[in-house]
Parts: C-alpha cells; structure tokens; sequence
C-alpha cells in the first residue's frame, strides 16, 4: 500500500537544530500552501488550542525504525519499544502535539509549544475539543515526568 500526502503549510519558528528541551516558549507561525484557501482556517480562531500533525523531514532515514531502547539514551530509564515513548526517531516520523493558539492572519496561524523545528511540513490541523479528550484518568510511568521536566 502507497500513502501519499501533501502538506498543508510549512512551520516558521527560531529552531532550526533538534533538541529534546525548552519547546513551551517556542511560537511557530504555520502558513498554508499556496494550494489550500485561505477560508480552510475559517472559525479556527474560536478555539484554544489545536493539534498540529506534521512530517519530521529532517530524522535520518535509517534512524527511522521501530526500536527497543532507553528513552533519551538514559540507561537509567527503562528500555522501553518506540511505540511507547514519544521520540522523533520512528518508522514514519510523524509528530503530533497539542499546543496553543495565539492567533489567526489570514493565511497563517501563530502558535506556542509546538515542538518542531523551522521549515518541517505540516500535514494537518484540528481543533482540540473537550469531547474528543480522554475520558477518565491519563495514567503514565514515573520516568515520564523526570524526561519531560525540561520539555516544555
């Protein structure tokens, strides 16, 4: 099977290395592609927050394998497989994060948190919405909250 994608817009931020800390103060400005109208961002200022889908371009293709490793390197952490930690290094690179709309110009959103680098295609954008966030309580490991100290 062939899946192929396009993306929407590009991001435009002050990143331009990888690195695992300090994305919280980031603000990116995702501009759409010349082929998307302006009107698909129509309404999206009405929300708080989005989840932004974009392809991590820059990750080495052979780094981009499912793996069995300590997250971060750390062999204090537990080796734990791709699918259960969150590290650019995946067989699609894909990333998803969450992050705050500060404002809509146009063609071009402004955002705060997201953690990609200047340049990375964006692959799609969706407002977050109560009713699609988990029900219940979001269990997660111990290690998790020492990594990710620093993260935003």
């Amino acid at each position: 099977m062939t899946i192929k994608m396009q993306p929407i817009g590009f991001i435009k931020n002050n990143r331009t290395e990888i690195e695992d800390d300090n994305w919280g103060e980031v603000i990116s400005e995702i501009e759409l592609t010349p082929e998307i109208i302006t009107e698909s961002l129509a309404g999206i200022e009405d929300f708080s927050h989005l989840e932004i889908i974009f392809y991590m371009d820059q990750v080495a293709l052979e780094k981009a394998i499912a793996q069995h490793r300590h997250p971060r390197n750390n062999t204090k952490l537990p080796k734990l497989g791709t699918f259960a930690q969150r590290h650019k290094n995946r067989p699609n690179t894909i990333g998803l994060t969450t992050v705050n709309l500060i404002e809509r110009k146009e063609r071009i959103i402004y955002v705060k948190g997201l953690d990609a680098i200047d340049g990375t295609p964006v692959l799609d954008i969706k407002p977050v919405m109560i009713e699609f966030l988990p029900k219940g309580k979001i269990v997660q490991p111990d290690w998790t909250k020492e990594i990710m100290k620093s993260y935003w």
